[in-house]
């Protein structure tokens, strides 16, 4: 599980690598209303595959556990992105006018291959800024190149979640499932996750049912992820970082019916049910941008520049299996939704 947290680390750190000629902050070149929506093209699918990737793999059968039996259970979510959400189309934007050169389109973060360098042109009028020489300054331009797409960069294509969960039976037939992982990572970036989830078994409902395989439960669970990268000054006379931070903060809610055919060695299962969650990016620290008039030099100093919110929602259809080893198991599930989810996973179960 922590390699699985560690891959994405890795994906979020690379997207926020500081390069002085591709990183993420040249968008913050552009007016911070127009950096506003590039940055929400550019990240919207992973934010949106996130929420619907941390709702799942929460269960691997709808039979709950005897009382204070329990299982814990490790593994991932990978969630895909469609080819239309490879690159986001310019134009639907409306942008500014100060935005006087861009793209049709540009590659999202589930893109492929490179932005086009300096492909847009940002005029800021004459002393329309207040964050450069306090108002007072010449009509300024710059080029700036979005970041790339790092779909290569991605594990199967696809955006992970990690799953690491311990499973309770409680009396009643309800069992708890509790999602935790401290911080971990390193002195640039960390992560954390905290979730809970209770299943109420419900087979005993219809009768003689619950002397059958099939076994019918109820799910509702919500999961919180943090993650930090500490921003690198990348050095250069154009762009210079005084305590650079992104953080994103993830929170996804699912409730749904659960159904599973237990046997005594293979075990399909599946659900339906609801999906929804948000999340937060926030870019802190201080930005000194350079721009020219053509003769000279003039710097345009941000605090904090960016605070976007990204929803989610949607029905969620999942269908798996299990096979099991005496108490350990092994499962695997494919969930419909918005953003398609495979799910591996072993536990150990002891009933």
């Amino acid at each position: 599980m922590k390699k699985s947290i560690l891959i994405f680390m890795g994906v979020f750190a690379l997207v926020f690598n500081a390069k002085a000629q591709d990183g993420f902050e040249n968008i913050l070149f552009a007016d911070l209303s127009d950096a506003n929506e590039l940055t929400k093209g550019y990240l919207t699918p992973a934010a949106e595959a996130l929420i619907f990737g941390m709702s799942n793999g929460w269960y691997h059968t709808a039979k709950v556990h005897k009382p204070f039996g329990f299982d814990i259970a490790i593994g991932g979510n990978f969630s895909f992105a469609g080819d239309n959400q490879n690159n986001f189309d310019i134009n639907s934007l409306k942008l500014s006018n100060k935005i006087t050169k861009n793209p049709s389109t540009s590659p999202t973060i589930f893109g492929k291959g490179a932005a086009a360098v300096n492909a847009f042109e940002v005029t800021i009028p004459a002393n329309s800024d207040p964050n450069i020489n306090g108002g007072t300054h010449p009509e300024l331009k710059r080029n700036f190149t979005m970041p790339d797409g790092y779909r290569d960069e991605l594990p199967l294509n696809s955006v992970p979640t990690p799953v690491v969960q311990l499973s309770l039976g409680l009396p009643a037939k309800f069992e708890a499932t509790l999602r935790f992982v401290p911080n971990v990572g390193s002195n640039e970036t960390k992560a954390n996750l905290f979730g809970l989830g209770l299943k109420k078994e419900i087979t005993d409902w219809f009768g003689p049912m619950d002397k059958t395989p099939l076994h019918i439960s109820l799910l509702g669970a919500f999961t919180n992820m943090t993650i930090s990268h500490n921003i690198k000054d990348p050095n250069g006379n154009d762009i210079n970082i005084t305590n650079g931070l992104a953080e994103l903060k993830l929170n996804s809610y699912t409730f749904q019916a659960l159904a599973s055919l237990n046997f005594p060695i293979i075990n399909l299962y599946g659900g339906v049910g609801y999906t929804s969650g948000s999340s937060t990016l926030r870019l802190a620290g201080e930005y000194d941008l350079q721009y020219s008039d053509g003769i000279n030099n003039y710097n345009r100093t941000l605090k904090d520049p960016l605070t976007l919110d990204y929803d989610a929602s949607g029905f969620t259809t999942t269908v798996g299996a299990r096979l099991s080893l005496g108490f350990f198991k092994i499962f695997g599930a494919y969930t419909l939704q918005q953003y398609n989810t495979a799910t591996l996973g072993v536990a150990i179960s002891i009933r």
